[in-house]
């Protein structure tokens, strides 16, 4: 009778698993952990993936314990980040802990559970974005204009107290291209962009990231527009330089063209020869000796002792420019004195 009754039970079991399979129901799928996030180091959620529900209706717990305990709990708060997540609160987060969590899905026709996540708060801090960035076009006197952007930190985020150190990063393009430009602005929350192309519309974003963790998102895109005269007033400068530039080159290769002979001549003069007083150079070009004895007060040729006293007392070297040369047959005013007793002497 008891064998009759257990085959009974098996046989009953075995049709209904089977009407369960031919309904298309099955335990549920294998969920899976896909990511554990702080915005402040002070709490955190983990979110799960669900497998397949087998069909059936479906419930998910978390479960986890801290290294080092034995004791396991279960999630504290379903609700406050969404469907399928985990809230933990300041109450239940500890900092340099490690949490091991788990997923476990069951429904009527079994159970399964996700492969466990180990996890640090400290090492999975993502900020919101930061917030009220603002834009404003600055035009300072005799300098270039420039693009202003301040922001503040995310509101969750303690970091006057030093809790959390937070770095920006800022990019921007003009509204119609498709690739950003980025800007790495340290821990300041102000920045200035100096190149900028006028006319455009440029769309501008930031995001923030702690020493240990992750970007957050982008903030939300801010605009402003550059006006088109924006660098017209140093455009027409430069302009105005660069043809002054080239029309002073081109006088001076104008004038060197032109008087180069001149201006070397005006620069470096040529040095004065020796001339000798009452004395005609082209003598020497006709190379007539009785002439050049003649001029210089010799009658005889060759010249005697007399005459090698007057041509050392008639060699006087004279290199001022306004000495005239003197004719070749006048005679110096003493060569006439000098020679007058001579002719006496002789006509006696």
């Amino acid at each position: 009778m008891k064998e009759s009754v257990a085959s009974t039970a098996v046989f009953i079991l075995l049709l209904f698993l089977n009407t369960s399979l031919l309904n298309g129901q099955s335990p549920p799928g294998k969920p899976e952990i896909f990511k554990c996030r702080s915005p402040e180091k002070e709490t955190f959620t983990c979110w799960w993936k669900p497998g397949e529900d087998g069909g059936l209706p479906t419930n998910y717990t978390l479960m986890y314990h801290k290294e080092g305990e034995t004791i396991t709990h279960e999630c504290p708060d379903y609700i406050t980040s969404g469907p399928n997540s985990c809230y933990f609160n300041k109450k239940h987060t500890s900092i340099w802990t490690m949490y091991i969590i788990t997923i476990n899905a069951t429904n009527q026709m079994g159970s399964s559970s996700s492969d466990p996540r180990y996890v640090d708060v400290t090492y999975i801090v993502e900020p919101d974005p930061p917030v009220n960035l603002t834009l404003e076009l600055k035009q300072p006197e005799d300098k270039k204009p420039y693009l202003w952007m301040k922001w503040y930190p995310p509101t969750l985020v303690d970091v006057r107290s030093g809790w959390l150190t937070l770095q920006y990063e800022i990019r921007l393009k003009p509204e119609k291209a498709t690739e950003w430009e980025t800007h790495f602005a340290g821990q300041q929350t102000q920045f200035k962009i100096l190149s900028l192309y006028p006319g455009h519309k440029y769309l501008v974003q930031v995001r923030c990231k702690p020493d240990h963790g992750f970007w957050s998102e982008w903030s939300p895109e801010s605009s402003i527009q550059i006006p088109n005269d924006v660098t017209m007033k140093d455009t027409i400068v430069w302009i105005f330089v660069a043809v002054l530039s080239a029309v002073i080159c081109l006088i001076m290769v104008a004038a060197v063209a032109l008087k180069g002979h001149s201006m070397v001549t005006c620069i470096l003069p040529p040095v004065p020869g020796p001339k000798i007083k009452g004395f005609d150079a082209h003598l020497l070009e006709k190379g007539k000796s009785e002439e050049l004895l003649s001029a210089l007060g010799c009658q005889d040729f060759p010249p005697t002792s007399d005459c090698e006293d007057l041509l050392v007392e008639f060699l006087e070297v004279d290199d001022s420019e306004d000495q005239q040369l003197m004719p070749a047959h006048s005679k110096h005013p003493d060569q006439e004195r000098e020679q007058q007793p001579a002719r006496e002497a002789q006509s006696s």
